[in-house]
């Protein structure tokens, strides 16, 4: 357990410290309105245990306390509470039917424009990007004219993704040709721990974004592919179209969406073919 600098029956106390449904309603509708996290009536416990921990090292005793410390919209809470209800699940390769797809499907193209630029959105701690990278390293060469653009809402994890640097553990299920293409293994100090090589990293561009604010800071110009996967499923129904339809403004004609596998486009209008597989083609303008 993690203590504060007090005294052991203290931390214990901000462990136990009840958080009540209206104060929990308070800090939903909050997240909601900031991020387009809608949070499920049953979370509370889940938030409960999140919160705490931030309690214990603000030194505050309820969270009541705490959501008045964000009510300023400029407060530097901010970053922390979005960091702390937000769930980053992710694996070099996972779902990896999406990455051999995507270079069958990005063939033409390439062959086309000879550039390729793709948006990791939601990217968490990186290894989504990097697996485009290898993936396209590996398809179209070192010499390849590839910009990806990865960006999440966590600051923390855009963090671990800008480093590149890994326990070992994490890529053991990776077949050797992989390891050997995109990763340098530590010594000494760094014994343990694998490193992204610096031939992909110089292809991604990370940096923070909500995907709910007026205006995206992403470079102009169409990508021929954005990767959102397993985010959708966070926001409610109308956050959700209302995404997708940015996200066809920001695809080129015939561009790629690839969502998670729990994910399905809501219905026919919104200018995207399946492609099956939880792969979309941008189809005609959305009305």
């Amino acid at each position: 357990m993690t203590r504060t600098a007090g005294s052991g029956q203290e931390a214990l106390v901000f462990d136990r410290e009840p958080l009540s449904a209206a104060t929990f309603g308070a800090l939903r509708d909050l997240l909601h309105t900031h991020s387009g996290i809608a949070l499920a009536s049953h979370k509370i416990t889940m938030v409960q245990s999140r919160l705490a921990k931030r309690l214990r090292i603000l030194g505050i005793r309820t969270y009541e306390e705490y959501l008045q410390r964000l009510e300023d919209p400029d407060a530097s809470e901010w970053s922390e509470f979005i960091n702390a209800l937000t769930t980053n699940l992710t694996s070099f390769f996972r779902e990896g039917h999406h990455f051999t797809r995507l270079v069958d499907l990005l063939k033409p193209a390439y062959a086309e424009s000879h550039r390729l630029r793709i948006w990791s959105a939601g990217c968490s701690t990186g290894e989504e990007p990097y697996t485009l990278a290898m993936t396209l390293l590996k398809a179209f060469g070192a010499s390849a004219s590839i910009q990806i653009l990865a960006t999440d809402l966590d600051t923390a994890v855009l963090d671990t993704a800008a480093r590149g640097v890994y326990p070992e553990a994490r890529i053991e299920g990776l077949d050797d040709a992989w390891k050997r293409l995109a990763f340098l293994r530590g010594t000494g100090e760094q014994a343990g721990k694998v490193r992204v090589r610096s031939e992909l990293k110089q292809w991604i561009s990370f940096e923070q974004m909500n995907l709910l604010e007026d205006r995206w800071s992403v470079p102009e110009g169409p990508f021929q592919a954005i990767f959102c996967r397993n985010v959708m499923i966070y926001f409610d129904k109308p956050t959700q179209r209302k995404l997708l339809k940015r996200f066809h403004s920001m695809l080129e004609p015939e561009g790629l969406l690839f969502v998670g596998h729990s994910e399905a486009l809501l219905d026919n209008s919104l200018g995207f073919q399946s492609l099956g597989q939880t792969i979309y083609r941008r189809k005609a303008a959305v009305p």
